[in-house]
C-alpha cells in the first residue's frame, strides 16, 4: 500500500516538473514577426476615422487584437527615405537619402538593416514584394525574397487622369492582381513548418498609384456617396513660398518632363475628377484590406498565432486635395500621419489605443526589445515597448519628419511646427485647428512655443547623396521584376 502511494506521489512530482519545464520552454520560445507594409496608405482606415464610411473590416479587426497608435508619423513623406529610415534606424537628415531615386545602400554601406539583424540573431528571414523601395531592394537583408510582380493595367490608359496619376475599375478578379500573388507567398510560408523563429515581411502595393483595382471595390463606394475632404478657399495664403512650391510641384524623377509641371489639383478641378479620384483611392484601400485579411486568416489558422508579433503600417500619408495638394511630398498632417498597429501576444492588451506621438523608425528598436535580441547601438529611434505596456505613460518624444535637405516637421500631441531650409515656418495648434488651416508662426505670442519645438529639429542636415539642379529631370532606374524567387544561403 505504501509503495503504491509513493509511486503515485513520484508520478505526480514528475508530471509537475515536466509541466513546468514545458511551460518554461514555451515562455522562452522566440517570437516570430509578421511585418506588413502598405504603400501610400493614409489615415483613411476605420481605426483612425480619417474618412467616414471607409470599409476596412480586416484592419479594424487587427486593431482590436492589439494596439492602435493614433499619432504615428513617418520619418519622410516619400517611399525610399521613409523605408530606408525605418529599416536602417538612420534619419534622412543623417543619411542624406531624401528622394526616391537615391540608392540608399551607397550612402549607408555598413548599415545593418532590421531584417539583417534578425538574420544575425538566428531567424529565418523572408521578404515579399515592396519592403525597401522598388529598385533599391537589399539582397543582403533576405534569405529568401519574392520580388514585386508587374501590376495589372487597363487596356486603355490613362482612364481618368494623366501619367500614373490615374484611377478606374479593372474588369478583373482578385487572383489576377499582383498583390494577391504577393500575399499568397506569405500565406504559403505560414502554412509551412519552420524549425527556427521567422521574420516574414510582406508588402502590399495598393493604394499606391495608379488606382486600378477590380470593379467590385469601386462598387463599394458609389459616386453619389463620396465626400471630398474639407478645404477652405485660399488655404495657401499664409504658407511660405517654399511650402507652396512643394505643394504644387512634383519632385524630380516622379514624372516625365512633359507632365512634371502639371498641377494635380488644377487638373482635378478642371476635369471634375475629385469624387472619382477619392472613389479610386477608397477602392484601393478596401482592396488592400481584403489582401491583408487573407494573410491574417492564414496566421490565425497556423500554429504560429500565439507567438507571432504583427507589425502593420503605412509608409507615409497621402493628400487628396487638402491644401490644394495631392500625393505625399509635403510636411503637413495628411502626408505624414500613418496607420500603425502592433499585436504582441502576452504583452499588448487587446483593443488598446495609444495617443502618444511615435515614429515608424521606432519599430526597429522596439522589435529588438520584444524579441529579446541584443541591443543595437546607433539607432536614431526610440524603443516604445513601455507604451505597449502602458499606453497612458507620460511621453515627451515628439515625432520628426524630414522632406528634402533642411525641411523638417516636429509633431507633438498638440502642435505641428514646420521649418523649411530657408528658415521660414509654419505652426498649427491641433487642439483648435485639426485641419491645419491657420498658420500661427508669425504671431509673436507663440514665440516660446516655436522655441520649444525647434529644439527637436535635427542638428545634422547631410547633403543629398546626389545633388541635382531643379532644371534636370532624373529618370529612376527601372525596376528589376523577375518572376523567379531569389534565395540566399
Amino acid at each position: 500500500m505504501l509503495k503504491n502511494k509513493f509511486a503515485i506521489l513520484l508520478a505526480f512530482i514528475l508530471t509537475l516538473l515536466l509541466f513546468n519545464f514545458s511551460t518554461l520552454a514555451q515562455q522562452k520560445k522566440k517570437y516570430n514577426v509578421l511585418f506588413i507594409a502598405v504603400d501610400d496608405l493614409n489615415d483613411w482606415i476605420g481605426p483612425l476615422d480619417g474618412y467616414k464610411g471607409v470599409k476596412t473590416p480586416n484592419i479594424d479587426k487587427l486593431a482590436k487584437q492589439g494596439m492602435n497608435f493614433t499619432r504615428a508619423y513617418c520619418a519622410a513623406p516619400i517611399c525610399n527615405p521613409s523605408r530606408t529610415a525605418l529599416l536602417t534606424g538612420v534619419r534622412p537628415s543623417t543619411s542624406g537619402i531624401y528622394q526616391n531615386w537615391e540608392p540608399w545602400r551607397r550612402a549607408l554601406p555598413n548599415a545593418i538593416t532590421l531584417p539583417q539583424y534578425f538574420i544575425a540573431n538566428g531567424y529565418e528571414v523572408v521578404g515579399v514584394s515592396k519592403i525597401f523601395h522598388d529598385a533599391y531592394n537589399d539582397s543582403a537583408s533576405w534569405q529568401t525574397y519574392y520580388p514585386q510582380l508587374r501590376q495589372l493595367t487597363p487596356e486603355k490608359r490613362p482612364m481618368n487622369g494623366y501619367g500614373n496619376f490615374d484611377w478606374g475599375p479593372l474588369q478583373a478578379n482578385d487572383e489576377e492582381m499582383a498583390d494577391y500573388k504577393h500575399v499568397q507567398h506569405g500565406i504559403d510560408f505560414l502554412n509551412e513548418k519552420h524549425d527556427k523563429p521567422f521574420f516574414l515581411a510582406v508588402g502590399i502595393k495598393r493604394p499606391h498609384l495608379s488606382w486600378w483595382v477590380p470593379q467590385k471595390y469601386f462598387d463599394m463606394y458609389p459616386l453619389s456617396t463620396i465626400v471630398t475632404p474639407k478645404v477652405i478657399v485660399n488655404d495657401l495664403e499664409d504658407i511660405p513660398p517654399i511650402g507652396v512650391t512643394i505643394a504644387h510641384k512634383l519632385p524630380l524623377g516622379e514624372m516625365s518632363e512633359a507632365n512634371r509641371n502639371m498641377e494635380d489639383h488644377k487638373f482635378i478641378i478642371e476635369h471634375d475628377q475629385w469624387k472619382q479620384a477619392v472613389q479610386g483611392y477608397l477602392a484601393c484601400i478596401s482592396f488592400a484590406d481584403a489582401m491583408l485579411g487573407r494573410l491574417l486568416n492564414a496566421l490565425e489558422k497556423s500554429s504560429y498565432k500565439q507567438n507571432t508579433i504583427i507589425v502593420f503600417f503605412g509608409d507615409h500619408g497621402w493628400h487628396l486635395g487638402q491644401k490644394e495638394h495631392w500625393r505625399k511630398f509635403a510636411l503637413w498632417e495628411e502626408a505624414t500621419r500613418v496607420p500603425f498597429i502592433m499585436v504582441a501576444p502576452g504583452i499588448i492588451k487587446a483593443n488598446s489605443v495609444c495617443e502618444r506621438t511615435v515614429n515608424l523608425m521606432d519599430i526597429y528598436p522596439t522589435l529588438i526589445s520584444l524579441c529579446d535580441l541584443p541591443k543595437k547601438e546607433g539607432l536614431e529611434a526610440i524603443d516604445i515597448t513601455p507604451l505597449l505596456k502602458n499606453s497612458k505613460l507620460q511621453w515627451d518624444h515628439p515625432s520628426v519628419t524630414t522632406y528634402g535637405q533642411g525641411n523638417h516637421s516636429v509633431r507633438t500631441e498638440r502642435w505641428r511646427y514646420i521649418q523649411y531650409k530657408d528658415k521660414t515656418e509654419e505652426l498649427y495648434d491641433h487642439d483648435t485647428d485639426p485641419h491645419e488651416w491657420k498658420n500661427l508662426a508669425s504671431d509673436p505670442k507663440y514665440a516660446d512655443t516655436i522655441k520649444m519645438l525647434s529644439k527637436w529639429l535635427p542638428r545634422t542636415n547631410a547633403n543629398p547623396l546626389i545633388a541635382v539642379p531643379d532644371s534636370v529631370t532624373v529618370r529612376r532606374r527601372p525596376q528589376n521584376l523577375p518572376d523567379t524567387i531569389q534565395k540566399r544561403n
